[in-house]
């Protein structure tokens, strides 16, 4: 019996080390609301994204990240319920090249899933090469607006 074929999700051939910003998107596990909680909701009131402890660590390991990656900083995040947003920089700083993008979040998914012992994360991520500033400005704006825009998300679940 044959297995369905993944599709792949990474730009063909290009090398995710490469110097430059990218935006990145990884969902929990069966999109588990596991995060934060978005309270506040109403006609006056501006939402309120109240991290969950899982989501207090998630926010502790990107810092961690800026803090002791030399040449990769974690521009912009927000922690949503049941997914993370993230402009990840790439730079020469570090003077030996870039870890590639896939490793960065592959040792920010392993660290917090052996943190808590359980599954966190779905398989793999989305990511976007941000091509220019405006591109840029535009992902910023999105991560800004995200959890006022919660209800719109196309990972909202309310369970």
């Amino acid at each position: 019996m044959s297995l369905p074929k993944r599709k792949p999700t990474r730009l063909k051939d290009y090398d995710y080390s490469t110097p430059g910003a990218y935006f990145v998107t990884i969902c929990t596990h069966n999109r588990k609301c596991i995060l934060s909680n978005i309270v506040g909701e109403g006609f006056h009131t501006l939402p309120q994204n109240q991290l969950t402890s899982i989501g207090k660590e998630i926010e502790k390991s990107l810092q961690y990240i800026n803090d002791n990656y030399i040449g990769v900083a974690i521009d912009k995040y927000v922690i949503m319920p049941n997914h993370i947003h993230l402009i990840v920089v790439l730079d020469n700083s570090g003077g030996r090249g870039n870890p590639p993008l896939q490793n960065i979040i592959g040792q920010l998914k392993a660290y917090t899933t052996n943190k808590f012992g359980d599954v966190l994360w779905q398989r793999s991520y989305h990511d976007h090469i941000i091509r220019g500033e405006e591109d840029y400005q535009k992902i910023w704006e999105y991560i800004d607006t995200n959890t006022a825009k919660w209800e719109e998300d196309c990972f909202y679940n309310n369970k």
